[in-house]
């Protein structure tokens, strides 16, 4: 009994670190050759956004706003997919010392 409250205490700080360096890590994703760059946590919470200004056509604001958006949802949800790859890579070794049953099922996961 001893020893399993061991490795589940041990799992647990594990499962702290990772954590700590998903909240640490700044992923980076972009799209449209780089005009648009979207950084965020392992966590996948949005930390900064930058455009570069090439994209803005003051002769077509309304195409040009509408080609930022393009640019910037594609630039996100790359970001957040690589932030889910990274998620995978810290805590899925974790979640199978855990009977394999994921993450999801873990409350705040």
């Amino acid at each position: 009994m001893q020893q399993l409250l061991e490795q589940a205490q041990l799992m647990q700080q594990q499962l702290v670190s990772a954590q700590q360096e998903l909240n640490d890590a700044q992923i980076e994703g972009s799209s449209g050759g780089g005009m648009v760059t979207a950084v965020v946590n392992g966590s996948g919470e949005l930390l900064e956004l930058k455009i570069d200004p090439s994209v803005i056509d003051a002769g077509d604001p309304q195409d040009t706003a509408d080609t930022i958006a393009d640019l910037v949802i594609a630039a996100v949800r790359d970001a957040v997919r690589a932030a889910a790859d990274l998620q995978q890579e810290k805590l899925g070794p974790l979640a199978q010392g855990l009977g394999g049953g994921g993450l999801g099922q873990l409350p705040g996961f």
